[in-house]
Protein backbone atom coordinates (compact mmCIF):
# COMPACT_ATOMS: atom_id res chain seq x y z
CA UNK A 1 0.00 0.00 0.00
CA UNK A 2 2.42 2.44 0.88
CA UNK A 3 4.74 1.38 -2.33
CA UNK A 4 1.34 2.07 -4.43
CA UNK A 5 0.94 5.62 -2.63
CA UNK A 6 4.55 7.07 -2.98
CA UNK A 7 4.57 5.51 -6.95
CA UNK A 8 1.27 7.81 -7.34
CA UNK A 9 3.28 10.92 -5.34
CA UNK A 10 6.46 10.30 -7.88
CA UNK A 11 4.10 10.14 -10.52
CA UNK A 12 2.29 13.15 -10.20
CA UNK A 13 5.63 14.87 -9.75
CA UNK A 14 7.15 13.61 -12.93
CA UNK A 15 4.55 14.63 -14.33
CA UNK A 16 3.85 18.30 -13.39
CA UNK A 17 7.77 18.29 -14.36
CA UNK A 18 6.64 16.70 -18.03
CA UNK A 19 3.98 19.10 -18.78
CA UNK A 20 5.16 21.98 -16.51
CA UNK A 21 8.46 24.41 -15.70
CA UNK A 22 7.52 23.44 -11.87
CA UNK A 23 11.02 24.83 -10.29
CA UNK A 24 9.83 28.34 -12.51
CA UNK A 25 6.31 28.20 -10.62
CA UNK A 26 7.69 27.23 -7.35
CA UNK A 27 10.29 30.11 -7.71
CA UNK A 28 8.17 32.78 -8.40
CA UNK A 29 5.90 31.76 -5.50
CA UNK A 30 8.74 31.98 -3.10
CA UNK A 31 9.50 35.45 -4.29
CA UNK A 32 6.24 36.58 -3.89
CA UNK A 33 6.31 35.45 -0.63
CA UNK A 34 9.67 36.64 0.19
CA UNK A 35 9.19 40.05 -1.49
CA UNK A 36 5.78 40.79 0.65
CA UNK A 37 6.40 39.82 3.80
CA UNK A 38 9.86 39.49 4.59
CA UNK A 39 11.75 42.34 3.06
CA UNK A 40 10.88 45.99 3.54
CA UNK A 41 8.70 47.93 1.69
CA UNK A 42 10.20 49.87 -1.09
CA UNK A 43 9.42 53.96 -2.42
CA UNK A 44 8.66 53.06 -6.21
CA UNK A 45 11.79 55.48 -7.11
CA UNK A 46 14.14 53.16 -5.48
CA UNK A 47 16.41 50.78 -6.19
CA UNK A 48 15.38 47.20 -5.61
CA UNK A 49 18.50 44.20 -5.77
CA UNK A 50 17.93 40.59 -5.66
CA UNK A 51 20.86 37.87 -5.20
CA UNK A 52 21.30 34.96 -7.59
CA UNK A 53 23.73 32.63 -7.83
CA UNK A 54 24.45 31.01 -11.20
CA UNK A 55 23.87 27.09 -10.79
CA UNK A 56 24.45 24.08 -13.59
CA UNK A 57 20.78 24.07 -14.75
CA UNK A 58 21.78 27.73 -15.25
CA UNK A 59 24.41 27.36 -17.92
CA UNK A 60 24.60 26.64 -21.39
CA UNK A 61 26.08 23.86 -24.03
CA UNK A 62 29.53 25.03 -23.43
CA UNK A 63 29.13 24.48 -19.91
CA UNK A 64 31.53 27.32 -18.77
CA UNK A 65 28.74 30.71 -18.36
CA UNK A 66 25.13 31.27 -17.99
CA UNK A 67 23.25 31.15 -20.39
CA UNK A 68 21.67 34.17 -22.64
CA UNK A 69 18.71 33.44 -22.13
CA UNK A 70 18.25 32.74 -18.03
CA UNK A 71 19.03 36.84 -17.97
CA UNK A 72 15.75 37.43 -18.82
CA UNK A 73 14.57 34.82 -16.63
CA UNK A 74 16.10 36.02 -13.41
CA UNK A 75 14.86 39.36 -14.95
CA UNK A 76 11.15 37.90 -13.87
CA UNK A 77 11.98 37.00 -10.20
CA UNK A 78 13.63 40.26 -9.71
CA UNK A 79 10.86 42.40 -11.33
CA UNK A 80 8.43 40.33 -9.03
CA UNK A 81 10.30 41.49 -6.04
CA UNK A 82 10.31 44.86 -7.44
CA UNK A 83 6.53 45.01 -7.86
CA UNK A 84 5.81 43.75 -4.36
CA UNK A 85 8.26 45.67 -2.42
CA UNK A 86 6.79 49.06 -4.06
CA UNK A 87 3.46 48.01 -4.65
CA UNK A 88 3.20 48.90 -7.95
CA UNK A 89 1.29 45.56 -9.12
CA UNK A 90 -1.44 45.49 -6.43
CA UNK A 91 -1.75 49.59 -7.07
CA UNK A 92 -2.35 48.52 -11.11
CA UNK A 93 -4.51 45.98 -10.41
CA UNK A 94 -6.67 48.05 -8.10
CA UNK A 95 -7.14 50.87 -10.67
CA UNK A 96 -8.94 47.68 -12.94
CA UNK A 97 -5.59 47.53 -15.09
CA UNK A 98 -3.02 44.98 -16.08
CA UNK A 99 0.65 44.80 -17.16
CA UNK A 100 2.61 42.69 -19.58
CA UNK A 101 5.78 43.12 -21.02
CA UNK A 102 6.20 45.19 -24.23
CA UNK A 103 9.39 45.04 -24.91
CA UNK A 104 13.23 43.97 -23.73
CA UNK A 105 16.59 44.90 -24.97
CA UNK A 106 19.54 43.59 -22.86
CA UNK A 107 23.49 44.22 -23.58
CA UNK A 108 25.87 41.17 -22.46
CA UNK A 109 28.88 42.15 -21.21
CA UNK A 110 31.16 39.67 -19.43
CA UNK A 111 30.19 36.16 -18.40
CA UNK A 112 28.38 35.11 -15.59
CA UNK A 113 30.13 31.76 -14.67
CA UNK A 114 28.90 28.91 -12.87
CA UNK A 115 28.96 29.00 -8.62
CA UNK A 116 29.29 32.76 -9.15
CA UNK A 117 26.70 35.00 -6.54
CA UNK A 118 25.44 38.29 -8.70
CA UNK A 119 23.16 40.69 -7.54
CA UNK A 120 20.69 41.98 -10.21
CA UNK A 121 19.79 45.71 -9.24
CA UNK A 122 16.24 47.31 -10.91
CA UNK A 123 14.89 50.70 -11.10
CA UNK A 124 12.47 52.35 -12.85
CA UNK A 125 14.10 55.12 -15.22
CA UNK A 126 10.90 57.03 -16.86
CA UNK A 127 7.19 56.33 -17.53
CA UNK A 128 4.87 57.65 -19.71
CA UNK A 129 0.89 57.70 -19.64
CA UNK A 130 1.03 53.68 -21.35
CA UNK A 131 4.64 52.47 -20.20
CA UNK A 132 6.79 51.88 -17.41
CA UNK A 133 10.42 51.80 -18.24
CA UNK A 134 12.32 49.66 -15.92
CA UNK A 135 16.69 49.29 -16.10
CA UNK A 136 17.74 45.96 -14.72
CA UNK A 137 21.69 45.64 -14.07
CA UNK A 138 23.57 42.25 -13.52
CA UNK A 139 26.49 42.99 -10.79
CA UNK A 140 29.05 40.84 -10.21
CA UNK A 141 29.09 39.31 -6.30
CA UNK A 142 33.08 40.29 -5.28
CA UNK A 143 33.88 43.17 -7.73
CA UNK A 144 30.13 45.35 -8.91
CA UNK A 145 31.06 44.77 -12.53
CA UNK A 146 28.24 45.28 -14.62
CA UNK A 147 27.75 41.93 -16.24
CA UNK A 148 24.10 43.30 -18.24
CA UNK A 149 22.01 45.86 -18.91
CA UNK A 150 18.52 45.57 -19.80
CA UNK A 151 16.00 47.86 -20.66
CA UNK A 152 12.30 46.27 -20.01
CA UNK A 153 9.16 47.91 -21.11
CA UNK A 154 6.46 47.27 -19.00
CA UNK A 155 2.88 47.80 -20.99
CA UNK A 156 -0.25 48.81 -18.37
CA UNK A 157 -3.11 48.16 -19.92
CA UNK A 158 -6.80 49.48 -18.61
CA UNK A 159 -5.50 52.30 -16.88
CA UNK A 160 -3.32 55.51 -16.93
CA UNK A 161 0.40 54.74 -15.66
CA UNK A 162 0.68 58.67 -14.84
CA UNK A 163 -2.26 58.14 -12.41
CA UNK A 164 -0.75 54.85 -11.05
CA UNK A 165 2.70 56.65 -10.59
CA UNK A 166 1.02 59.71 -8.65
CA UNK A 167 -0.58 57.71 -6.35
CA UNK A 168 2.88 55.28 -5.61
CA UNK A 169 4.45 58.58 -5.19
CA UNK A 170 1.90 60.40 -2.93
CA UNK A 171 1.69 57.30 -0.64
CA UNK A 172 5.67 56.88 -0.77
CA UNK A 173 5.70 60.14 1.32
CA UNK A 174 2.93 59.28 3.38
CA UNK A 175 5.33 56.19 4.93
CA UNK A 176 7.79 59.54 5.69
CA UNK A 177 5.11 60.53 7.72
CA UNK A 178 5.27 57.84 10.25
CA UNK A 179 6.10 59.53 13.94
CA UNK A 180 9.40 57.10 13.35
CA UNK A 181 10.45 59.15 10.81
CA UNK A 182 9.34 62.39 11.42
CA UNK A 183 11.97 64.72 13.00
CA UNK A 184 10.83 66.11 16.70
CA UNK A 185 9.73 69.54 15.13
CA UNK A 186 7.15 67.87 13.27
CA UNK A 187 3.87 66.87 13.53
CA UNK A 188 2.43 64.20 11.39
CA UNK A 189 -0.78 66.50 10.66
CA UNK A 190 2.31 68.48 9.40
CA UNK A 191 3.26 65.71 7.37
CA UNK A 192 0.43 64.97 5.91
CA UNK A 193 -0.77 68.81 4.80
CA UNK A 194 2.34 69.43 2.96
CA UNK A 195 1.95 65.51 1.15
CA UNK A 196 -1.51 66.80 0.44
CA UNK A 197 0.03 70.37 -1.28
CA UNK A 198 3.50 69.17 -2.32
CA UNK A 199 5.37 71.77 -0.31
CA UNK A 200 7.96 71.27 1.80
CA UNK A 201 9.05 67.97 0.58
CA UNK A 202 12.26 66.86 -1.05
CA UNK A 203 11.59 67.76 -4.38
CA UNK A 204 13.65 63.47 -5.71
CA UNK A 205 10.76 62.13 -4.69
CA UNK A 206 8.14 63.76 -6.06
CA UNK A 207 9.88 64.49 -9.43
CA UNK A 208 9.81 62.03 -12.20
CA UNK A 209 12.79 61.28 -14.00
CA UNK A 210 14.35 62.69 -17.23
CA UNK A 211 13.91 60.51 -20.12
CA UNK A 212 17.41 58.81 -20.61
CA UNK A 213 18.95 59.16 -24.17
CA UNK A 214 19.34 55.34 -24.50
CA UNK A 215 15.85 55.00 -23.70
CA UNK A 216 14.65 57.48 -26.37
CA UNK A 217 16.60 55.95 -28.83
CA UNK A 218 15.21 52.78 -28.38
CA UNK A 219 12.01 54.08 -28.35
CA UNK A 220 12.96 55.26 -31.66
CA UNK A 221 14.06 52.35 -33.04
CA UNK A 222 10.77 50.82 -31.59
CA UNK A 223 8.48 53.09 -33.49
CA UNK A 224 10.46 52.27 -36.67
CA UNK A 225 10.55 48.53 -36.22
CA UNK A 226 6.38 49.12 -35.88
CA UNK A 227 6.22 51.39 -38.99
CA UNK A 228 7.76 48.45 -40.98
CA UNK A 229 5.94 45.60 -39.75
CA UNK A 230 2.97 47.55 -40.58
CA UNK A 231 3.90 48.07 -43.88
CA UNK A 232 5.00 44.25 -44.32
CA UNK A 233 1.32 43.26 -43.27
CA UNK A 234 -0.66 46.07 -45.16
CA UNK A 235 -1.75 47.40 -42.48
Amino acid sequence: MLCTALGIVLGVLVSLYALFELHYFLRMCLCVVSARYLKKRMHILDTGTVVGLCLTNDIDTLLYHMNNARYLREIDFARVDFYERTALYRTIRSKGGSVVQGATTIRYRRFIRPFTRFTISSRIVYWDNQSIFMEHRFLGGTDGFIHCIALCRQRVMQCSVEDVMATLLKSGLVVQCTPKKLPATTSSTECLEKVETGTGMDSATLAKPDLPPEVAKWLEWNDISSASLRSECGG
